[in-house]
This record gives C-alpha cells, structure tokens and sequence, in this order.
C-alpha cells in the first residue's frame, strides 16, 4: 500500500496494459466527474463563461497551456478530452485562426462534440475541429479508418494483411494533421498518459506536424525523481497522471533529443500536487520550438550577450561571454531576434557582406545551424 494525501492505493504487480488503463479511466470519467484525475488549475474567468458547463466538470489537466497561445494562430491540442482547452485557444486566436482537438476516447470526443454548434453560434465563427486519433500517431485517422473497415470488415488473416496496407495508406494520402501545418502545439497533462515505448514516437510527431520555428506549449505532471517499476505497473495511479510522469529534467531533455531548441520552464508548480512513497509529483508547463528551415548560404554576423550570466551556452553549442563580441551565423542571429532568446542579444551588425559565408555543413537535416 502506498499514501498518497491521505489516501490508501493498492500498488499492482505485473505487465500493465497502459492504453486500455487510460481508455477505461477516461471513459468512466466523460460521463462522471472525477476528481482524483487533475490538479486545481486557474483559468480566465472570461474564457469560461461561454463553456458548457458540462465541459468545465469534466475536464481534466494540470495547467492552462492556452494562455500561450496567439491571435490569428493554428493550434493543436493532443489528449484535447472534452474541448475545453480547445474552445478556449478559439476564442484567443480568433477567426483569422484555427484549433484542431485530437483524442481517440470516444466518450471524450462525444462530449466535445457535442457542444460544437452551440459554441460556433456563441463564438460568431466556426474554427473548432476534433478528429479521432492517437497523440503518438498524428496520420492515422480512426475515424476513416473506421468508416472503411465498416464496408470490409476483417474477418480472415488477408483480411487484416489488407487492412495494414490501408493504414499505411492512410497514414499517407490521408493524414490526421499534415506535415509542417501548425503554429502551436498545446496539451494539459495528457503525455504522461502515453507508455514510454512510445513516447519518442510521440515527439517526433509533434516535431513533425509544427511548421519550422514553430512550438509546443505543454503542461504535465513531472517527478523528482525516476518513478519505480511497481509503481508504473499500478493502472490507477498510470491513468491518474503518476506513474508515467517525467522526471523533471527529462521532460526537457525530450525535446531536445527530438530536435526542439530554445526548452524553456515556463511554470512550476511550488507545492507538490502529490506525494507518494516520499516521490513529489508537481505540475510543470514546458515551451520549446521547431528550429527554421537553414538556408545553404548563410551569412556571419555580430552579437553581444547582455547577461546577467557571466557565460551561456545555446542549443547550437555557441559560447557567448558577457560583454564579449560573438560571430554567429544568420539562421542563429535570426533566432536570437525571437522568443524565447529576444532581448537578452545586441546585435552589432546586420548587414556585414564581407563575412558572407557557406554553411552547407554546418546545418542538419532538422535545420538547425551552428
């Protein structure tokens, strides 16, 4: 047994099924209040009144990645549940803008559903979409792969041959989100949820569908330290958002490991939300972004880091001194411009044709430069 706030949980042994502990949970919650599934979360009251309230009691998260978001902007929102997250970001990117919500729980898009037209009308436009898909596989679509299984059902092994090539198919000429589609990514503890077989798979498909210098904003619940084996084995305490935590660290090592520059600690939580067997779990927001696409002749040019650090090093390995003059190349000094780097870089010169330089080995394949 193991206390967690006061409360007793049985810790489970063996192999645990980690979609159809979290399928299950996430059904019964749909229908059902459940507490126990998030941590308290403020959100802007002016984005709430127009919001069923039927969506509000059952929404689950930890943070309020929404409010990173910007007018005019494409946004996604993986594990996007009953849609609150997601009428919220419609309502900040306006009609200039567009949200996509992906889930694959039935019940949880049913309710999101549910409320499309009534919040179109309240909104003024329609911008909202959710489609059925898992967050770790952003082609395939399940509910066209459903629509065609109905007119041929698999009922031998040809069948299911058959059936792997249309999902490949699929996957291809039909995807769930396109390839360099979106501005942000957004999500409200829901990575967590998905078992680490599959989680590089999961960041290589929020690398994907971001257009270059595109970000992903999100919120989960992270540990201090590696959770242990019997405890990632306890279904309830996996689909409650514990058991497949991040180590704090980690969650941004991740994003760095599938090519994301410039991780950020946007949020943490001071207090944890949980503790259990003397492990603190907390609720943390993470930003970073999708580096720009590297052109092959790339020009030198100046900066000057500002401080307050005596030295820091980016993502690209380039060492910057306090004070000190530093040669960078276009695609760098161009990021430095951006969040998150802008205003802590003085740019010298922008325009220095003399230090006009090739690149071509020194950019790769996801565009990052040196």
């Amino acid at each position: 047994m193991s206390e967690t706030n006061g409360n007793l949980i049985q810790i489970q042994s063996g192999n645990l099924n980690v979609d159809q502990a979290v399928r299950d949970r996430y059904s019964g919650a749909a229908q059902e209040r459940e507490a126990a599934l998030c941590c308290p979360v403020s959100y802007d009251r002016q984005y709430l009144e127009m919001i069923p309230e039927e969506i509000i009691e059952r929404d689950y998260g930890c943070g309020d990645p929404s409010k990173h978001v910007s007018a005019g902007e494409m946004v996604l929102d993986l594990g996007s549940g009953g849609g609150k997250i997601c009428y919220i970001a419609a309502q900040i990117v306006g009609k200039a803008g567009r949200v996509i919500g992906v889930d694959c729980n039935l019940e949880m898009l049913g309710l999101a559903r549910k409320y499309q037209a009534e919040m179109s009308e309240k909104l003024g436009y329609d911008v909202v979409s959710f489609r059925r898909g898992k967050i770790e596989d952003l082609k395939l679509d399940l509910d066209l792969l459903e629509e065609r299984l109905k007119s041929k059902p698999v009922s031998s092994s040809s069948d299911w041959l058959e059936t792997q090539e249309l999902i490949e198919s699929l996957r291809e000429d039909h995807p769930l989100v396109a390839e360099n589609s979106v501005d942000v990514v957004v999500s409200n503890c829901v990575l967590n949820l998905v078992s680490k077989e599959k989680r590089r798979q999961l960041f290589a498909e929020i690398f994907r569908v971001l257009k270059p210098g595109g970000r992903a904003v999100i919120s989960d619940i992270t540990s201090d330290v590696d959770v242990p084996l019997e405890l990632q084995n306890d279904a309830t305490l996996w689909s409650g958002c514990i058991s497949g935590a991040f180590r704090e660290d980690e969650f941004l090592q991740v994003f760095e490991e599938a090519g994301f520059y410039g991780c950020e600690i946007l949020e943490r939580q001071f207090e944890p939300w949980m503790t259990v067997q003397g492990i603190e779990f907390r609720s943390m927001t993470v930003c970073s972004y999708k580096p720009e696409t590297g052109s092959v002749k790339d020009r030198s040019h100046t900066v000057i880091y500002k401080g307050p650090w005596k030295e820091v090093v980016d993502d690209n390995g380039n060492r910057l001194i306090r004070g000190q003059r530093k040669s960078v190349s276009e695609n760098t000094f161009n990021r430095y411009a951006k969040a998150p780097y802008q205003g802590n870089i003085i740019p010298v010169d922008t325009n220095d044709s003399q230090n006009e330089t090739s690149t071509t080995n020194c950019c790769d394949s996801k565009g990052s430069c040196c």
